[in-house]
């Protein structure tokens, strides 16, 4: 008999061409993930019900056990991803960018959303499933708090080395269901300019324009993705020890950072440009710096939204909740519950 009480109960894999299907549906809706703050990739495996194949995957294949399925799952996940993130990080830079409160609102729905599939796993209530709770609650509270006093859309950092880190933090945050790559990526100062950097990647590989590979290659998204390579090595072989051992506070945790992280995602601010004259960035505002200054290098402020904003908000949220509960219950093979290992 198991010494460890609690363990995650993960459910036999499906058929193979359905573990596929699955899998790039959920490697897609992952990429979507990280190009938006608030929203968990790793909650959007679970919701395409691919997450628990995926992390043994990653588990096996770091430890040189190079299984078909396991190949399989991490190839399909992997090249979904990058797809995505190709395909979609300007479109979605420009939309957070101009239409902020619209995407913000529809973020917090398609977050909360993911509440039902990880509560599923973590029932039934016990005490150190609530002191998880509690603990991941405070901790996104707590990032939620440093986010808003620095205004990181005003305080962008660079650097390759920032660029490792800001892929180990991403990565991190992808596998652990409830925390946000993108919204870690805001709180470092690195969100946008990532995207930013994935973007004009982009469209220099349409122009054949290899020079201009040069720069966004090289100083982002290299360093980006050795930083996500690292992550996600390590942080898997982690949450399979701690799902493992200690089931119960670990899935009260991603509760906690699921509920806590929408605290961050309030959604009436907006960029504004700075005042000439001000200090931004350590520099006076002069009207030739403010005239080459792009909108998503503003600085932000909250304003007081209109009842037709309010009613607007609450249905983007109902939307984004219906969505990803809808992508859940595709997803959703039955039950995956925590007991007692035999």
């Amino acid at each position: 008999m198991s010494t460890h009480p609690e363990r995650l109960h993960i459910r036999p894999d499906p058929p193979l061409p359905t573990l596929v299907l699955r899998a790039c549906v959920g490697g897609i809706l992952m990429g979507l993930a990280n190009l938006v703050p608030g929203i968990s990739g790793g909650t959007m495996l679970l919701a395409a019900g691919v997450y628990p194949q995926f992390i043994n995957s990653i588990a096996e294949v770091s430890t040189c056990k190079f299984k078909q399925t396991s190949l399989l799952t991490l190839g399909t996940v992997g090249l979904s991803v990058i797809l995505s993130i190709l395909l979609f990080a300007g479109p979605v830079r420009d939309l957070v960018v101009h239409y902020r409160w619209v995407m913000y609102s529809l973020f917090i729905g398609l977050t909360l959303g993911g509440l039902p599939v990880v509560w599923k796993m973590a029932r039934p209530t016990t005490p150190a499933l609530a002191g998880g709770i509690v603990g991941g609650f405070l901790i996104m509270g707590t990032i939620a708090w440093l986010q808003a006093s620095s205004h990181p859309a005003a305080a962008e950092s660079s650097g390759p080395l920032m660029m490792v880190l800001a892929g180990l933090a991403g990565a991190s945050a992808m596998i652990l269901p409830g925390i946000s790559g993108g919204y870690l990526l805001l709180v470092l100062g690195v969100y946008v300019p990532i995207l930013t950097a994935i973007s004009n990647f982009v469209e220099a590989l349409k122009a054949k324009d290899m020079a201009a590979l040069i720069t966004p290659g090289t100083q982002v998204i290299l360093p980006v993705g050795i930083g996500v390579v690292v992550g996600i090595l390590a942080v898997s072989n982690i949450l399979q020890w701690a799902l493992d051992r200690f089931a119960k506070p670990t899935l009260g945790a991603l509760l906690g950072f699921l509920v806590g992280a929408v605290i961050g995602l309030w959604p009436f601010q907006r960029g504004i440009p700075p005042q000439i004259g001000s200090l931004f960035k350590g520099k006076r505002v002069t009207q030739d710096l403010l005239d080459t200054l792009e909108p998503h290098k503003y600085p932000t402020e909250y304003f007081s939204p209109t009842g037709m904003q309010i009613a607007a908000a609450v249905g983007l949220v109902g939307l984004g909740f219906v969505l990803t509960a809808l992508i859940a219950r595709w997803g959703d093979n039955g039950p995956q519950q925590l007991g007692t290992s035999a």
